[in-house]
């Protein structure tokens, strides 16, 4: 291969196409949402018994909704659905992210008996998941409850 060859190898404003570089490992520095991601949202429960926290919570509230996210943020559509649902009645209402805690998520479908979440609690009493949720605020049932409503404790 003669100069000329070579000078249009590195340089493609001669006419040849540019060579490929070389493979090289590029390790980039996470981004802010990578950090976020890898830093594990904290259990409100701490230390204390999955089923223990659950009980304190359900019966410390008047209104409980077990979800997956927040209000602010749900990560599903029924949690948002029963979370809308709640919030249009403006009184206040405790939530759990039961994605914060695997534990919580297992051990409040076995204190219920539901198999699904979200699940909703009003007076220390399993009301039911999105589906029921709904028809009892469809039915104005739902109402009633979260007026009566109490914590149980």
């Amino acid at each position: 291969m003669g100069i000329i060859d070579r000078i249009k190898r590195r340089l493609p404003i001669l006419g040849a196409p540019p060579a490929p570089a070389p493979a090289r490992k590029v390790t980039l520095a996470p981004t802010r949402m990578e950090e976020e991601e890898e830093k594990e949202e904290a259990s409100p429960r701490g230390g204390k018994p999955v089923k223990d926290y659950i009980d304190e919570v359900v019966k410390g509230n008047p209104v409980v909704l077990f979800m997956k996210g927040s209000p602010q943020a749900p990560q599903c559509g029924f949690s948002a659905g029963a979370s809308a649902i709640l919030t249009g009645y403006g009184k206040p209402y405790a939530t759990v992210n039961v994605l914060a805690d695997p534990e919580v998520r297992d051990a409040v479908k076995d204190y219920s008996n539901w198999p699904t979440i979200p699940q909703v609690f009003v007076g220390g009493e399993f009301v039911g998941g999105a589906d029921i949720l709904k028809q009892l605020h469809e039915s104005g049932e739902l109402k009633e409850l979260i007026a009566k409503a109490q914590p149980a404790a």
